[in-house]
């Protein structure tokens, strides 16, 4: 086969995807009350699981959630990952942690960052707490949290993560 005849079977071209999110009921409750520093979450009216953020239905149970639960923002490391590999258009410079959290009050974990911490020493059951932006600066989004630290609390017994009550300290 000539040159000029040459099948291309690929290439490499760089996407970018602009997406425009429409929140729904129950995300535009939560999120207009991160706006004004406080973690919302919905419980169940048939299981009891209190979701964060509210989905305005029970994944579990198929009905809908509607009694809005105010959650304190502490809470609970369930899992993490600490993130070695450059992420393109992410400014956080790896190594870095995320982790699952479950905040007290919630028994479902949701999606942090973590820091003023050494990245080893994070670990399941370790007790944490919101670091917020300043307040004139706090929008409609969850980056009003900066990022979640440790704090000097007992760990929570891996058993024991999102079982109701969540305060942390009990044995």
């Amino acid at each position: 086969m000539s040159e000029e005849n040459e099948v291309i079977t690929g290439i490499e071209v760089p996407i970018f995807l602009k997406y425009n999110f429409t929140a729904g009921a129950s995300p535009t409750r939560f999120l207009a009350r991160v706006k004004e520093g406080v973690l919302t979450g919905q419980r169940c009216p048939k299981c009891k699981q209190v979701y964060v953020p509210p989905r305005g239905a029970c994944a579990g149970c198929g009905v809908p959630t509607e009694e809005e639960v105010e959650l304190a923002d502490k809470g609970t490391v369930q899992s993490f990952t600490i993130v070695s590999i450059p992420i393109p258009g992410n400014p956080i410079e790896p190594p870095f942690v995320v982790a699952n959290l479950v905040p007290d009050g919630a028994n479902i974990s949701f999606i942090h960052l973590m820091s003023e911490c050494d990245n080893a020493d994070v670990h399941i059951g370790q007790r944490v707490q919101a670091v917020w932006k300043p307040e004139e600066e706090w929008d409609y989004a969850m980056d009003n949290i900066k990022y979640f630290k440790p704090i000097d609390e007992p760990d929570v017994p891996i058993e024991k993560i999102g079982k109701l009550p969540v305060t942390g300290l009990e044995g």
